[in-house]
């Protein structure tokens, strides 16, 4: 992935917020035990959780790993990507050999969507789509995508080096 110039946060939230339909986004009561900042993935309810630490926490849905494809634990961010260029990792090229080695951010065939954190675990990320459809299912080679509006938004809470913790 490669972080595009010219193009600030601010620009994508706005960019995707007037394109785009609602954010899926929902302020919840949250009890589980994790500090505020960090981001709850719940693989089963195909959900990713912000943490507030006052109790509450910003609900998004998400699409999460297909059978087979799920993992589970602890993770950090150790990337932040606006637009980015994505390559098809091994597995995912082995299974669909036509892919392009690299496919330009910003591309309607990009799966990247408008924004990337990418994980320190392997080649995972936190994405957005340009497929909306597959939000709630299970979709992917492990990543957790989310709605672009979504990921625009968790983008400007979250910091490279923030915890990250998947769950069944």
């Amino acid at each position: 992935m490669h972080k595009q110039s010219g193009w600030t946060a601010a620009a994508i939230v706005a960019a995707t917020m007037a394109a785009g339909p609602a954010a899926a986004r929902e302020l919840v009561a949250f009890d589980a035990a994790a500090e505020a900042g960090t981001v709850v993935v719940r693989t089963a309810e195909r959900r990713l959780y912000f943490v507030n630490g006052d109790g509450t926490a910003i609900r998004y849905p998400v699409a999460v790993g297909k059978a087979g494809k799920q993992w589970t634990g602890y993770a950090r961010i150790d990337g932040k990507y606006l637009r980015p260029a994505w390559s098809p990792p091994d597995e995912v090229k082995r299974d669909n050999p036509r892919l392009p080695e690299v496919i330009a951010g910003g591309s309607p065939s990009n799966p990247m969507g408008v924004a990337a954190l990418t994980l320190d675990r392997g080649e995972y990320a936190i994405h957005g789509t340009n497929r909306p459809g597959s939000i709630g299912t299970f979709a992917s080679y492990g990543c957790i995508r989310m709605y672009n509006q979504d990921v625009a938004d968790l983008y400007g809470r979250v910091q490279v080096g923030t915890t990250v913790v998947v769950t069944r």
